[in-house]
């Protein structure tokens, strides 16, 4: 498929007030793989990733997906796109997570404290250099209500240090808690091909029937995680790819915006020609049969 396509070629959401492309790019590979400290995956060259940046805007990106604990020891995704975007386009959206907290090793400290969310939101602010965030989402750890760190996060919003609020790594019921306190443009979840609890769980409809953007992670990685996607695909993904002359990444990717108008796409890459494969997979339209045949692949409780 033509690298020449824009991404705007996938159709555009609003969240909250600001209109995004469906096609969005996210900024962790950048970094090595973003969330560990002995990652094996290298970071790219700076000046590779700069230019992965801003040929994504070129392409037509306007909603970029990161965070303060996307680093590794030689790279942060919101210092790279705070030297590759500044000053930031009018229509650019960056969506940033807070809750996990990492030491400057990498290493894993623990969930913050509500109290502790005002410094992970000063400390975007900080990297990005903006005077508020776009959009903030509280990346659920392992605490059952999300209440009282959500409620932090809509002081900060009441405070004008947040534009938006989204939640992370949620089942229906913490959606449900969320939007009693504050208003909630979107959830981040993994989902793709492989793995689609969302589905099971109503999560990804019920988003659908509110308003809700739904933006998946780990679309094209699946069970690849942090670490990117396999070398192999399932013989019904590389048959639908061929009928296209695209690529397995660029089937699910598809597969994944064709669930619904309100699902973003936030591929992530290190490599200039995937960012083009990437955003041109927004221009791709499967037929009912072809995803018929891709949903058949894998049951979704999965």
């Amino acid at each position: 498929m033509s690298e020449s396509i824009s991404a705007a070629a996938a159709g555009t959401w609003k969240l909250g007030d600001r209109e995004v492309n469906r096609l969005g790019f996210g900024a962790m590979r950048l970094t090595g793989n973003g969330m560990s400290g002995n990652s094996d995956r290298a970071p790219i060259e700076r000046d590779t990733a700069i230019g992965v940046l801003r040929r994504a805007v070129e392409l037509g990106v306007n909603h970029v997906d990161t965070a303060a604990f996307y680093f590794s020891p030689l790279r942060s995704a919101n210092e790279l796109i705070n030297r590759a975007l500044a000053p930031y386009p009018d229509d650019l959206v960056i969506g940033t997570k807070v809750g996990p907290a990492r030491g400057p090793s990498g290493d894993w400290i623990s969930a913050a404290t509500p109290e502790q969310l005002r410094g992970q939101v000063e400390e975007n602010l900080r990297q990005l250099g903006r005077d508020h965030l776009d959009v903030v989402y509280l990346r659920r750890m392992s605490q059952d209500s999300i209440a009282e760190h959500f409620g932090a996060l809509a002081e900060l919003r009441e405070a004008g240090l947040i534009r938006h609020l989204g939640i992370s790594n949620v089942a229906p019921e913490h959606l449900a808690e969320a939007r009693a306190i504050a208003p909630v443009v979107c959830v981040q979840n993994r989902y793709g091909l492989d793995h689609r609890l969302a589905d099971v769980n109503g999560l990804l409809d019920s988003c659908g029937e509110q308003g809700i953007a739904f933006v998946p992670f780990f679309a094209i990685a699946g069970d690849g995680r942090e670490a990117g996607a396999g070398g192999t695909s399932d013989a019904e993904v590389l048959a639908v790819a061929r009928a296209h002359g695209a690529t397995p990444a660029q089937v699910r990717l598809a597969w994944t915006l064709q669930r619904g108008p309100h699902v973003l796409a936030i591929p992530g890459t290190s490599d200039p020609v995937h960012l083009s494969e990437n955003v041109a997979a927004g221009a791709l339209r499967l037929s009912q049969d072809e995803l018929s045949r891709l949903d058949a692949l894998q049951p979704p409780a999965k």
